[in-house]
């Protein structure tokens, strides 16, 4: 039982000062300022800030193996530790496309690794089922049209590991849509080439968020409004942005914001160096390119990309906290990961006032950060 004291945390907007945060059994017992029982443990946090762990919904790889490229559990159990380390205590492993040889494979990992995990929360399948005029770094050899066969043959096999799939919705028969949504995966357009109308329709029939916007998608025309305009332009269609200063200029990130406000949360698409497979990612500055010089993933991790938002693009600190941890969670439908309740599981960050991570909590249960 651990007392976490003389810390602040942001209740909406406003800053709660001289708090203490109970954690019992893996979850947050109390709230406030109070006496602390004798039978726990203090922390005293000296004034610094809680925030909820970071949620991430799309990322490749992180402080090893790609896991496309090594889809064991050993790749996921040091990817799990390794972003824990940096913040995020939540997170699913992203696929992109690939051979379906591949996606099984990555499916039995997944399976086989949920047991012990500690912030993997299952799949993102971004492809093979996206629209080839807007690959990005994407294989074109493997990108195809869905058919409900394949696509029942995955979600079978998967047992509940896949939680969410980017589609390129004008592409798809209503079938297979229709039965994704019937098994509960969250439902993401991207890598689309979506007129207004196109991606309207696909957001009013059960795609519910959009991936990395700007990217992988046509660009905004004043005279052909298109994928971009029809999610600023929905009341609840969410959209995930990449806020390292390259997949998004900063400004457009700040302009994004101002249009979205909560409905957009941050991604990192980060990937690691990678020299089989159909992914041969290598460093290029402070992104990762293909072998042909194609921008594929980042090289941030969240706790940066929120920094970004708060030193380059003006998003106020709450609102950039909430991109990373409350607003995820609410597309994924596990609000309980990133809530700082009572009775919610303890899955914390304290941080300093420049936003440097000072500790990690997961399940009540503290991790050292790389840089203490």
């Amino acid at each position: 039982m651990i007392a976490i004291t003389n810390c602040r945390y942001l209740k909406g907007t406003h800053v709660q000062h001289n708090q203490t945060f109970l954690i019992k059994d893996g979850h947050i017992e109390a709230i406030g300022e109070m006496d602390v029982p004798e039978v726990y443990q203090q922390l005293d946090a000296e004034g610094q800030l809680i925030t909820p762990g970071f949620m991430e919904l799309q990322i490749y790889g992180s402080g090893g193996q790609l896991f496309s490229a090594y889809p064991t559990v050993e790749t996921l159990r040091q990817m799990d530790l390794d972003l824990i380390r940096k913040g995020t205590t939540a997170f699913l492993v992203c696929l992109a496309t690939n051979s379906i040889d591949v996606f099984y494979k990555a499916i039995e990992a997944a399976k086989a690794y949920r047991a012990e995990a500690k912030g993997f929360m299952g799949l993102h399948l971004e492809g093979p089922y996206l629209n080839p005029k807007r690959l990005g770094a994407h294989p074109e050899a493997y990108v195809k049209k869905a058919t409900l066969e394949e696509v029942k043959g995955l979600i079978e096999a998967a047992d509940g590991v896949v939680k969410m799939m980017t589609l390129a919705a004008e592409l798809q028969d209503p079938e297979v849509i229709d039965y994704l949504l019937s098994k509960g995966v969250v439902l993401s357009l991207g890598h689309s080439d979506a007129s207004f109308e196109q991606a309207t329709a696909a957001y009013n029939n059960g795609f519910t968020t959009t991936t990395h916007l700007f990217n992988a998608m046509p660009p905004i025309h004043h005279r052909a409004p298109n994928l971009p305009v029809a999610f600023f332009s929905h009341p609840t269609a969410h959209a995930s942005i990449i806020a390292d200063g390259e997949h998004v200029n900063f400004e457009v990130v700040k302009m994004a914001s101002r249009l979205a406000n909560d409905r957009l949360f941050l991604i990192t698409d980060a990937v690691t160096a990678c020299d089989i497979g159909p992914y041969k990612h290598r460093l290029q500055g402070d992104k990762y390119v293909t072998e042909d010089g194609t921008l594929s993933g980042s090289n941030i991790t969240l706790l940066q990309a929120v920094q970004n938002c708060v030193e380059h693009c003006d998003i106020e600190l709450p609102l950039a906290l909430a991109m990373a941890s409350t607003i995820p969670a609410q597309v994924i439908g596990r609000q309980d990961l990133t809530a700082l309740t009572v009775g919610m599981p303890a899955n914390l960050l304290i941080l300093s006032d420049a936003l440097a991570l000072k500790r990690v909590f997961v399940a009540g249960v503290e991790y050292l950060t790389p840089y203490n």
